[in-house]
């Protein structure tokens, strides 16, 4: 084998070449494609783990908002429950001062009522005590006119007893 012939292009390829594999044969030997797939590995185990990670937070999210949508709903029936029994209350409540007023006008309508049969009792007896006042002066002036003087006072006497009788 004749290397004269061989020019300077190919001497520096071959060099490298066999640099090339010197320098691949100490890589191998050395361990570092090991190491490559163990770094792989382990980032492979760090996504797979960051992955379940976050399924299991996705899962736990889900739950979440399933359980707060069933809180949410039980408040809003809650929440109505409450304004129905307040509009009931209000309504009793109403019911309640409508009664009471009605029955605080009844019994005021009774004592003025009350009132006006008394006053108007009391004035129909005023009338009469002065209807029987004026009626008795009236007939002692007419028989004291008319009859003679003895008799005046037998009629004073029954004039008294039917003025007390009236009375």
């Amino acid at each position: 084998m004749d290397f004269s012939s061989i020019d300077a292009t190919t001497w520096a390829t071959i060099w490298a070449t066999i640099s090339l594999l010197i320098f691949i044969g100490v890589v191998v030997y050395i361990g570092v494609p090991k190491m490559v797939a163990k770094m792989l590995d382990q980032r492979i185990a760090q996504i797979e783990t960051d992955l379940a990670e976050a399924k299991r937070l996705r899962e736990e999210a889900e739950n979440l908002l399933v359980d707060y949508e069933r809180k949410r709903v039980a408040a809003e029936g809650e929440a109505e429950g409450i304004v129905t029994a307040a509009k009931e209350e209000a309504k009793r409540l109403a019911d309640d001062a409508s009664a009471k007023l009605a029955d605080l006008i009844a019994r005021r309508t009774k004592a003025v009522e009350d009132k006006i049969a008394q006053a108007e009792a009391q004035a129909l007896g005023e009338v009469r005590a002065s209807a029987a006042e004026l009626t008795v002066a009236a007939a002692r002036i007419v028989l004291s006119q008319q009859m003679p003087s003895k008799a005046d006072d037998l009629v004073a006497k029954a004039i008294q007893d039917v003025g007390a009788k009236l009375n």
